[in-house]
């Protein structure tokens, strides 16, 4: 004979009863609970509230994380990154869901800090604030060097006892600022700004001397390495100890492992400064020397023969130069000859058609007197008895004056 269900005589449940029952066991149940696990389908919504599945290799749960819980988180949340979520078990009442509402998240192994500087430089880096090319060159002889950086630390006094041993005439200016704790990111930053608008300084040294991640963390800021990174000052990041790295580092156009170090960096000292003009002066006259041999050796290749041929070949230059001189005053002297024959004729014609002779030639004659040649132009030129000559187109007449007649 057939059993019937232990439940089938019992009580009937509405799906929204039964979700709420399932809702009390597992809300009173789980009511503080830690889940380890790596995150997936990461969404923040325009609320501000994250969502994400936390899973392993069998099995998954969702996540909410509400906006005013993320004010404490010193990392961002990403898709495979390995966490510990706090909080306690709800189940969303209209899908029949259960899911963890955290209140706590925190990174497992590794420390926020390190996960927060890690996400930060391979932001940057993809921004190409890292890139060689970006970064300026240190001058190698600076006037005036700036230094940002607590004016009371060990770092400055570091910096300065360098300053001074190495190139005492190099010019100092300080620009003080916390290099730790609250704040200290922002007035590095505005520091470097500040030093950037005043443009007094060849160089600037960001940095402090050594200490813990949390001591050092204003150095991986994101204001402070944008601060550096826009800087028209050449900067060097010199912060905490050798094996000390932070994102300063990175957009720096130089880094040093120490303040004393970047000090050292960024002046030559006198007996630096003098054995490299001494090398210099050691190669430039090996070089010169190397450049008057190859040069007479080059010199002792040109045989007479070689000589006579470069002579003729320039005489022969010269000679084509003055056929080219000679064939265009040639052209020119034929030019002003032919203008000037033409003007001549010109005025030849001008010329003959006023000359008494071409007057006489139309049957007129020119009268002067035998005795000294002047011409008769009146009555009054000539007395009775007086020797004349008619010039007419083929010869003279000469006569003699018998009677004058006046009108």
């Amino acid at each position: 004979m057939h059993q019937e269900n232990a439940n089938s005589s019992g009580r009937i449940y509405t799906v929204q009863e039964l979700t709420r029952e399932i809702k009390g066991v597992l809300e009173n149940g789980f009511p503080g609970i830690r889940v380890r696990g790596e995150i997936s389908n990461y969404k923040r919504a325009a609320s501000g509230h994250i969502y994400f599945t936390l899973k392993d290799e069998k099995s998954v749960i969702k996540v909410v994380l509400f906006k005013g819980y993320q004010k404490n988180m010193d990392f961002e949340l990403e898709d495979g990154l390995k966490v510990i979520v706090h909080g306690s078990i709800s189940v969303f009442d209209r899908r029949g869901e259960y899911q963890i509402l955290a209140d706590l998240i925190e990174p497992e192994g590794v420390g926020a800090l390190q996960i927060k500087f890690e996400q930060l430089k391979k932001k940057l880096e993809q921004e190409g604030l890292f890139d060689v090319s970006r970064k300026k060159k240190i001058p190698p002889l600076p006037d005036t060097v700036g230094v940002v950086t607590s004016e009371t630390g060990a770092a400055i006094r570091d910096i300065l006892n360098v300053l001074r041993r190495r190139h005492s005439g190099v010019d100092v200016i300080i620009y003080p600022t916390l290099v730790q704790g609250a704040g200290a990111a922002e007035g590095i930053a505005g520091a470097i700004a500040e030093a950037d608008r005043r443009n007094e300084t060849d160089v600037l040294i960001v940095g402090r001397g050594g200490g813990s991640i949390e001591d050092l963390w204003p150095f991986n800021e994101e204001i402070t390495a944008r601060a550096i990174a826009a800087s028209a000052i050449p900067v060097i990041s010199a912060v905490g100890h050798e094996t000390d790295f932070t994102i300063s580092d990175f957009t720096a156009d130089l880094r040093a492992p120490t303040p004393s170090a970047a000090a050292e960096l960024v002046v030559k000292s006198r007996d630096e400064l003098l054995n490299r003009f001494r090398d210099l002066y050691r190669r430039l006259a090996v070089s010169v020397d190397r450049l008057l041999k190859l040069n007479e050796e080059r010199l002792s290749r040109y045989t007479a023969e070689i000589l006579q041929k470069r002579v003729e070949a320039l005489i022969n230059g010269r000679r084509m130069v003055l056929d080219d001189v000679a064939r265009s005053l040639s052209i020119g002297m034929e030019t002003t000859i032919s203008a000037v024959r033409n003007r001549f004729e010109k005025a030849a014609a001008r010329l003959d058609v006023l000359s008494p002779m071409a007057t006489i030639s139309r049957g007129y004659a020119v009268i002067t007197r035998v005795e000294d040649g002047r011409a008769v132009r009146t009555v009054g030129d000539v007395a009775h008895g007086g020797r004349i000559r008619a010039r007419v187109k083929d010869g003279s007449i000469l006569g003699t004056i018998d009677e004058i007649e006046k009108k």
